[in-house]
């Protein structure tokens, strides 16, 4: 059994997911377990997977911080030392398995990677705004109050979710993921950065991510979400 596992939490994503396994099929590190965790879809989505070589995990209790929980503990009990994750509508580039790894391997606890915005969603504009919106949401993270204080061993750095590897080891005592639906990346760092300062922001370490919140939620909605403002009235999973 490898090392390292790369677990996929997906709902409802058999349009998309395809993509993402041939996406993590064409790494240029290819020694790794690939685990999706359904998280009840009723699309075919875990089918699908399946055919396309995947292991897959049934979580039935709905939430992304549920299937990525469950898919990371149940890698850590299957001999995982290091765990990798994206997301079923994001396309990881062809060394990102490799840059998890080294980061790793090269004593940090947890690697947060680089997001772009998929070119095959939106054109130059929207693109730009996404961009726009991480460098928001990221300078946001770090001064808001909440993400400062004595007890954390790391300033804050914005983690996406669809893009981080971690340490079994470092998982197991932080906590692990909320086990609630999203968001739950913000939650997930800070119980991190006070378990341990080995945390490192891998600029090599780069994913696709899908802008569908954008056309889901609009301009303004996505601003919100991405400034940590909730979703409001609309579904936190824009499918």
């Amino acid at each position: 059994m490898t090392e390292l596992w790369v677990v996929v939490p997906a709902y409802n994503e058999r349009a998309r997911i395809g993509d993402t396994l041939r996406a993590l099929r064409a790494q240029t590190d290819t020694d790794f377990t690939l685990l999706v965790v359904d998280n009840g879809s009723t699309d075919g989505t875990a089918e699908l997977a399946r055919s396309l070589g995947a292991r897959v995990l049934v979580e039935p209790e709905k939430g992304v911080g549920c299937a990525v929980d469950t898919g990371f503990r149940y890698a850590i009990a299957h001999g995982a030392a290091y765990l990798a994750r994206t997301d079923a509508d994001c396309l990881p580039a062809p060394g990102w398995v490799a840059a998890a790894r080294r980061a790793l391997t090269d004593g940090r606890g947890l690697a947060c990677g680089r997001i772009v915005a998929r070119r095959d969603e939106h054109g130059p504009l929207g693109r730009a705004f996404f961009r726009v919106l991480v460098g928001l949401a990221a300078a946001f993270g770090r001064l808001r109050p909440a993400h400062r204080g004595r007890d954390y061993l790391a300033p804050y750095r914005m983690h996406a979710g669809n893009n981080m590897a971690i340490t079994a080891e470092l998982y197991q005592a932080c906590g692990g993921m909320p086990r609630r639906p999203s968001p739950t990346d913000r939650t997930f760092l800070n119980r991190v950065r006070r378990t341990t300062s080995a945390i490192v922001h891998a600029r090599d370490m780069v994913v696709a991510n899908s802008t569908r919140r954008i056309r889901a939620y609009g301009v303004l909605g996505t601003a919100k979400w991405y400034l940590d403002r909730g979703s409001g009235p609309r579904t936190a999973d824009p499918r």
